[in-house]
């Protein structure tokens, strides 16, 4: 059985907790072992090297170096990292080998809750299979990312609410390898509510698989 650590922390406003549980039920429905737990502690532990996925729900917070650098080696030898919205993206801004590793940054969501159009890329990936060009209402979330990410889905910015970000096309879902390592990330999940949305939760779902090496 595949273990999962879920480590939820961080800005109370994207629902940490709530969203570490729902995260929790996707993996569960997936056969996933999983530990839900909000002790930042652990990334300095040996357990995270002994799971097959590590999925921080975290924005914001602080990550020593020994820890990151022993999470980027964790990953570089076979580690799942996932996560979605502001985990990943935002969390430990300040911590220079977790933006390695993740290969994402949030920078901007100009208009705050708005309605976009999700566009499928990759309509033959196994994450993507079946799902179908979608709207959605959430955050825009305008990223920096890594040039080595395989996109999976984009959404193109209008430029009503920023005109600096009209028509960019900015990747709302990806994957990439780290060396042994897979991770996934999705653009979409500001609070608990939006897991309702079945193609979020099928995007996620499937995609955290990818990153366990299903």
């Amino acid at each position: 059985m595949r273990k999962a650590i879920i480590v939820w922390g961080g800005w109370s406003g994207h629902e940490p907790e709530a969203c570490a549980h729902r995260v929790g039920e996707l993996l569960r429905e997936d056969g996933f072992a999983v530990e839900v737990t909000a002790d930042l502690g652990i990334f300095g532990s040996a357990a995270i090297a002994k799971a097959d996925l590590l999925v921080p729900v975290i924005t914001g917070e602080k990550l020593e170096k020994a820890h990151a650098d022993g999470l980027v080696e964790a990953v570089r030898g076979g580690l799942g990292l996932g996560g979605h919205h502001g985990a990943l993206a935002t969390s430990f801004k300040e911590s220079a080998p977790f933006r390695y590793v993740s290969g994402v940054t949030w920078v901007a969501h100009p208009g705050n809750i708005i309605d976009f159009r999700v566009n499928v890329t990759r309509q033959h990936d196994p994450v993507m299979e079946g799902i179908p060009d979608f709207d959605y209402r959430s955050e825009q979330y305008y990223l920096h990312y890594d040039p080595s990410v395989d996109i999976l889905a984009t959404t193109s910015f209008s430029g009503e609410y920023d005109v600096a970000a009209r028509n960019v096309t900015m990747p709302v879902a990806f994957k990439r390898h780290f060396g042994a390592g897979r991770v996934f990330y999705t653009a979409l999940g500001h609070v608990a509510s939006e897991f309702d949305h079945p193609y979020m939760r099928l995007i996620l779902r499937r995609g955290l698989s990818w990153a366990a090496h299903s």
